[in-house]
Order: structure tokens, then sequence, then C-alpha cells
């Protein structure tokens, strides 16, 4: 099911009946990890009737896109087309540990919630996700840590793979060191919904072993990012 899509007649209504004003609003986002990246981000500020993703419900083909292969197109495409504001790319390369990027909009009238998310590499369908955060109406500096999300669409095999929905297997872009020749860990996905990501396991083989992924470099504890809302 596509969220946002689902929503544009519904935020027409929101619209029409009870605006709200614009903010200027600037946002960084810190990877919080010891080994892991995480892929281009898209921060969208858009109508609370609208959701990128919902926990416990399936991904809709966009977040599925976006959690696979780490591609913005499909969801900035849909955000762009209800008039959401979009800060999609704020950075022009993968955002590896401890690194922060920053980026700022002016919300249009009735797009008062912000919604973030960005792929978590290595993994097979992993992203970092805030869905539906209100933002502040009062001026300040606001704090919001995110969680790593499963996206429920492929099987957490860590093995060096594809990256295409649907394409078994693990995005390898040249930054990541990884294993080869891995069994794979897993070859289903016992749940098929969005939900917290249990984590990398990992081994130390790096030409073969179950995994690709290292256990000393690219796993990971709640929260995975942190993110500073400026309300001007």
């Amino acid at each position: 099911m596509n969220k946002l899509t689902k929503i544009c007649a519904a935020s027409a209504l929101v619209f029409a009946s009870s605006q709200t004003l614009a903010a200027d609003v600037t946002i960084t986002i810190q990877n919080l990890t010891q080994g892991m990246y995480f892929t281009p981000i898209a921060a969208v500020a858009h109508s609370p009737d609208a959701s990128l993703f919902e926990v416990g419900e399936e991904a809709s083909p966009e977040i599925q896109e976006m959690a696979e292969g780490g591609s913005l197109a499909g969801l900035t495409t849909i955000a762009t087309s209800i008039s959401a504001d979009v800060l999609a790319e704020p950075t022009a390369g993968p955002l590896g540990p401890t690194e922060s990027v920053s980026g700022s909009f002016m919300t249009a009238d009735g797009n008062t919630v912000l919604s973030v998310v960005a792929m978590i590499l290595p993994s097979n369908d992993g992203f970092i996700g805030l869905d539906n955060w209100a933002i502040p109406a009062e001026a300040g500096t606001y704090t919001v840590y995110l969680n790593a999300y499963d996206a429920g669409t492929e099987a957490n095999d860590e093995i060096v793979g594809g990256g295409e929905p649907g394409t078994p297997g693990m995005p390898a872009p040249p930054f990541l060191t990884l294993g080869t020749g891995g069994s794979g860990v897993t070859a289903v996905s016992s749940n098929t919904n969005v939900h917290i990501h249990p984590g990398n396991i990992g081994d130390d083989d790096l030409a073969g072993g179950t995994s690709d992924v290292t256990n000393s470099i690219h796993r990971w504890l709640n929260p995975v990012a942190k993110v500073t809302v400026t309300v001007n």
C-alpha cells in the first residue's frame, strides 16, 4: 500500500479547512554508529495525514526501493506530488560513522510533521526512520534519536548481492569492506512488516562463514542516528 499516495485527497481537505503556519526549519542528522553508513537521506515535511512508513504494516514499494538499494526516487516523486517539502540527498555521498549533514527548508502551510529515512549499510533492507514527528510551533532547538528499522521485504542473509528491489543480497559499494563466500545467515524473512531491525550478526571470516558482514565492525545498538531540528 502506498501511504503517501493514499492520503492525497485527504491532505487537500485538511489544507482547505485548517491552515497552519509555515516554519523555517534546519535539520542536522548525525550517524551514531561505529561502522555503519547511511545512504543519501530524505527529510520530508508533510501533512499529518501522510506517512512514509508505519511500524507493523507492510512497506510500500517506495520504502522497499529505499531500504534495499538506497534509492530515493520513488519517495521524492510521491512527496512532491502531494506538495510536501523535501530535503532529498542533503549529502552527495554516504554518511559515515560519527559524521553529520545539515539542510534547511521553509515548510508550506499544513506540512506540520517531519519524517526521515535512509538505508543503513551494510544491510539487506535496513533503514533509519523517523515517522510523523510533530514540528514544534515554538522557535528553538529540538533533538530526536532514531532507531534502525527492517523493511521486512528481504531476508537478512547478510550476503553481498543485489540492491535492486526483490533481488536477494546486500549492496556492496566500494567504500565498504565486506567478506565474500558467505553461506547466508537466513533464507527467509520471519516478519514481513516494518519492524525494529534485529541488527547484523556477522562473523570474522572474510572468505566464507555464514555472513559477509564483519561482526567487529558492522553491528549496532539503537539509536543509530541523532536528528537535531532547529525551528527559526
